[in-house]
């Protein structure tokens, strides 16, 4: 009988832990827009600009605009840090993050078959991250670890339809890995708290399109539709010496990009941009467990409403060149989040953001190497207390992080 009680409390801590797979990859705070290092400095506004092989992931019509063969590798560390402090039955107790490095990497190429038409290949992550904190803190019975990666394969056809207006279309599969972790509260006092561990993946498929079209050789527009990924995440869900299979439907959003490009002088180039995502979709999760009465369940399914809201992110970006080696750039971006304050959660522990950025860009031969530096600011939040989830009386406070990205490109 102890031990079934000690399940049965963990059992709560798995309907809630599995309703929790979708803001790990969701929120505003974590969503991954770094597609190039160049992309990165200019506060990714250069959805209109697209003329390099980073162009696949931001507007693949742009590649219509490179020659022969072109490619680029890279990657951008992100190390990202809070505070919350959560009112306790002792007082106000303030937790600090633990410090990670996540490093997204991207690669594209680019080839041009013909007068008329471009192929282009891209791998990156649009979602990803997480965040952790010391296992015994106030809020673990909500969330102490949550961890997701992804990664996308790319492939586009892009078509110079006339000498202003490039079309382009492309499908993705996008591979999800997730990794959950929690507390719930000891069955008895004096006994440890039970852990749980939820685990899972999946493979999603989508599609996108986009157009860009040149006014003038000064100015040009970018438009950009990324496609909802549904995935279907299988796993299981470990609790004590008991687990289940467990499985659940997340539907990434889509997206559309956009931007206004304008060259003023032949060594100026700036773009102003949006980016609308489409969370509403997000309005709940449905979960099913394989086995529910190994872990003491009376139903295999689970439904938890989320009602999340479509948002914009506002762009802005500037490149001078120098001199025929090296470029100079700035950016900026806000970003709104999309999760209310009824269901805003330890797991992203986020609010809007803001979003500054520099960086340069150093050319040899057929060589270019871009760097990048971005320092990310996330408002602070307050959250009232659901007890029910685990969440307590809380304030989200210094929210940041520093990114560092750099890419390699080559012209054949």
């Amino acid at each position: 009988m102890k031990m079934r009680s000690c399940c049965s409390v963990a059992q709560v801590s798995v309907v809630l832990a599995v309703s929790s797979i979708a803001p790990v990859a969701y929120s505003a705070g974590f969503t991954l827009y770094e597609g190039s290092a160049r992309g990165n400095a200019m506060g990714h506004a250069v959805v209109g600009l697209a003329d390099d092989p980073s162009a696949i992931y931001y507007n693949p019509a742009g590649i219509t605009q490179l020659s022969g063969f072109e490619a680029m590798v890279g990657a951008t560390v992100i190390r990202p840090s809070t505070e919350i402090t959560t009112m306790t039955p002792d007082g106000p107790v303030t937790t600090e993050s633990v410090e990670r490095d996540w490093v997204p990497p991207h690669a594209y190429a680019a080839y041009q078959l013909n007068d008329k038409t471009w192929l282009g290949f891209g791998a990156y992550s649009r979602f990803g991250l997480g965040v952790a904190f010391d296992d015994n803190w106030p809020g673990r019975y909500n969330s102490y670890n949550s961890v997701i990666k992804t990664l996308t394969l790319n492939p586009n056809v892009a078509v110079k339809v006339t000498d202003k207006l490039s079309l382009a279309a492309g499908v993705s599969a996008m591979q999800f890995d997730l990794k959950l972790q929690r507390k719930a509260p000891a069955p008895l006092p004096g006994w440890p708290d039970v852990n749980f561990t939820l685990k899972g993946d999946s493979w999603g498929y989508g599609y996108n399109a986009a157009a860009r079209y040149e006014f003038t050789k000064w100015m040009a527009f970018g438009l950009s539709y990324q496609s909802q990924v549904k995935q279907s995440v299988d796993g299981t869900a470990d609790v004590q010496f008991s687990s289940s299979g467990a499985s659940g439907d997340v539907t990434l959003p889509d997206m559309v990009l956009s931007g206004l490009a304008f060259k003023p002088t032949e060594k100026l180039k700036v773009e102003i941009g949006a980016l609308y995502t489409g969370w509403s979709s997000y309005d709940e999760l449905a979960v099913e467990f394989d086995n529910p009465a190994a872990i003491g369940l009376a139903s295999k399914d689970v439904v938890t409403p989320k009602d999340w809201s479509n948002v914009w992110r506002y762009q802005a970006g500037m490149e001078y060149s120098l001199n025929k080696t090296v470029d100079l750039r700035l950016g900026y971006f806000y970003d709104e989040t999309p999760d209310p304050d009824n269901t805003v959660d330890f797991c992203i522990p986020a609010d809007d953001r803001e979003v500054y950025c520099v960086g340069a860009g150093f050319h040899w031969q057929n060589w270019t190497l871009d760097l990048s530096y971005e320092y990310l600011i996330i408002h602070d939040r307050d959250v009232a207390a659901r007890p029910a989830e685990g969440i307590p009386p809380s304030e989200f406070r210094n929210g940041q992080a520093h990114l560092v990205g750099v890419s390699l490109s080559t012209k054949i």
